[in-house]
């Protein structure tokens, strides 16, 4: 997995679509469901790890675009 869009194409595949209407609260609620795919064992370490650096790395990003636009966080 190397984009967002790969991660959300994986976790659709166990039924989960996220969509809560700003970027970033999507890329955190990805990772909670992510989390616990990977903690009641459906999913591999290596698979968990490569899913997470992906949000990890579009969050930040995702922080970096909203104070350059200055969007209030909440």
């Amino acid at each position: 997995m190397k984009t967002l869009y790969d991660v959300q194409q994986f976790l659709k595949g166990f039924g989960l679509i996220i969509y809560m209407g700003k970027r970033l609260y999507d890329i955190e609620m990805m990772k909670i469901e992510l989390e616990r795919i990977y903690d009641v064992g459906l999913i591999d370490k290596l698979t968990y790890i490569e899913a997470e650096l992906v949000l990890r790395r579009e969050h930040r990003l995702e922080l970096e675009y909203e104070e350059k636009k200055g969007v209030k966080q909440t």
